[in-house]
This record gives structure tokens, C-alpha cells and sequence, in this order.
């Protein structure tokens, strides 16, 4: 009989079995409406067609006939052309030029203008204007001046006792006379991305030169030039990308011409693709040349990070 003032014992109760751990169900992110049309254009704008060039690169495929696999032929058809290795060659050159001139001419003009004087910012805005030039127009002008009997450049060089050259019409100088109007046209975006740089950097360095008795060009070699490095660095990405696959003022002057003589990757590419309808091979070709834009790219990252290691 139970004590009066006690509860009835409990009777024990089943062992509840463990709860399963339910893992939450997928559901997308809440920004995705705004992130799909984005991917449908980089994939129609850029997967699609590089994927579709690769297809193509793999098949002889000339306009008018139906595609035949062909793998790997047309890419081990290139070491064996010689106009292909020729437009490397001149691609290669013309790019080096193209990069290393106006690096020189926009880091010295950017130091012209960084300096105080009157008139200074109208300069500046004279200096920019070929840059603002259609390369249409920038090759008619130019083709123009590069005349042999009417150009004006032979009459500047006549004043001076210099005999007249053959610019764009000899094989010799077409390259040399292609990288004078790209020199012409895109040092002042070198001389801008560098007067950017030169404005940002600490006074205190040329104040103890200054002090130390540094001449200019101790100043310029040990102090501004390793400061202003990765902005050179910046401009030199910017033109290694567009001189290598320069094709409007090339093509609008020259057309590759004489003969093959400036033929670049992008002109000979544009010419079996579109005069010789291969399309096969000029895809092709297409690949190798973005593989090679990638390599430039590359080495010019590696040369950064040494220059930099060096400095520091």
C-alpha cells in the first residue's frame, strides 16, 4: 500500500530511439535570378565560341564543304609553314617595339609633365589627342605622310640632308615604320598610367635626395623608377595585349604587305580564314595565337615578380 503524501510510482517509460540528423534540402541563393543572365552571356559571348573554335580546329572545314575530322592535323600543319612561322617572327618584333617605345617615350613625357609649368594641363590634353583617333583615320593620314614622292615625312628628313626612305613600301622598313605609328598613337597611355603613378608617391624619398645632393638622374634611377615599376608593369600588360594582336592599323596601311613583309599572326590568320576560306586551319590558328597572347602574359608576370624580389 502506498505511504499517504507519495506519488504513485512512474511506470518506466520505451527508449526513444536517436533523431535522425535530416540534412537541409539545396535550395538556391537568393541572388541567383541576377547571376543567370550574366552566365548566359559569358557563355554565349565566350565559352560558346571558344569551344566552337576548338571544334573547328579540329576539322578541315573550308566554306562551301561539309566539316571532316581530321584531330590533330591542322596544328601539325604549322611548324611546317612557312608563312605561319614568319608571321610569328613579325608578330613577335612588331610586339616587342610596339611595348618597349612607347614605355620609354610615355615614362619620360610622364616626367615632363609631372614637373610645374605654365600651360601644363593644356599640353597634357594635346599630347592625349592620338590616342582619341580612330585607327582608320590615324592609317590614312599615316599612309599618306609615308609616301615616297608626296609624303611629308621624306621633306622633314630632306630639310636635314637625310635621302628619302621607302617607309611601308620596302620590305626592310614596313615593321619599323607600322611600330612609329603605334609608338605615335599609345605613348600617351603610358605617359597617363605613369603620371598616375608618379602622383601617388611619398615626397620624403626626393626630400633626403635632395638633401644627400642627388643629381636628377640618381633620383630617377634609385628612387622613382623602382617606384613607379608596377605601374610600367601595368602599361607594359596593357600594350604586350593589344600590339600582339594589332590588326586594324596593320591591315588599313599595309595589309601584310610588301609581299608578306609585316604579315603579322593576326593578318595571316584574317587571310586564310576570310580571303581563303579555310576555316579548319584558321582556327587552328586562332588557339595557337591565344595560346601565345597567354605565354607573353605569363613571362611578363615572371619578369614582375623577379624585378620585384630584386628590388626589395
Amino acid at each position: 500500500m502506498a505511504r499517504a503524501g507519495l506519488a504513485p510510482p512512474v511506470a518506466p517509460t520505451e527508449e526513444l530511439a536517436p533523431a535522425e540528423v535530416l540534412s537541409p534540402r539545396w535550395q538556391p541563393p537568393g541572388y541567383w535570378p541576377f547571376v543567370v543572365p550574366a552566365l548566359v552571356v559569358v557563355v554565349g559571348v565566350i565559352v560558346f565560341p571558344w569551344a566552337f573554335t576548338l571544334w573547328m580546329s579540329l576539322h578541315e572545314w573550308k566554306v562551301g564543304a561539309a566539316p571532316a575530322f581530321v584531330g590533330l592535323s591542322n596544328y601539325a600543319r604549322l611548324p611546317t609553314d612557312p608563312r605561319f612561322l614568319d608571321a610569328v617572327w613579325q608578330t613577335l618584333v612588331y610586339t616587342a617595339l610596339s611595348v618597349v617605345l612607347p614605355l620609354i617615350l610615355g615614362t619620360l613625357a610622364a616626367c615632363v609633365f609631372h614637373a610645374r609649368f605654365p600651360l601644363r594641363g593644356f599640353l597634357r590634353g594635346v599630347f592625349i589627342l592620338p590616342m582619341m583617333a580612330t585607327p582608320v583615320a590615324i592609317a590614312l593620314v599615316w599612309t599618306m605622310m609615308f609616301h615616297p614622292q608626296l609624303g611629308v615625312l621624306n621633306y622633314l628628313l630632306s630639310l636635314v640632308g637625310i635621302p628619302p626612305q621607302l617607309w611601308v613600301f620596302h620590305p626592310a622598313t614596313v615593321i619599323p615604320s607600322l611600330v612609329l605609328v603605334e609608338t605615335w598613337q599609345w605613348t600617351p597611355l603610358v605617359m597617363l598610367i605613369v603620371l598616375g603613378g608618379l602622383a601617388a608617391l611619398p615626397t620624403e624619398p626626393y626630400e633626403s635626395a635632395q638633401i644627400d645632393g642627388a643629381s636628377l638622374w640618381q633620383v630617377f634611377r634609385h628612387i622613382t623608377l623602382p617606384l613607379v615599376a608596377p605601374f610600367l608593369f601595368v602599361a607594359a600588360m596593357i600594350r604586350m595585349i593589344d600590339a600582339v594582336k594589332s590588326f586594324d592599323i596593320i591591315f588599313a596601311i599595309t595589309q601584310g604587305g610588301p609581299g608578306t613583309a609585316s604579315e603579322t599572326i593576326n593578318i595571316y590568320l584574317y587571310s586564310v580564314a576570310f580571303a581563303y576560306y579555310d576555316v579548319g586551319y584558321g582556327s587552328a590558328i586562332a588557339v595557337v595565337f591565344f595560346l601565345l597572347i597567354i605565354a607573353l602574359a605569363a613571362a611578363l608576370l615572371v619578369v614582375r615578380k623577379r624585378t620585384q624580389g630584386a628590388v626589395a
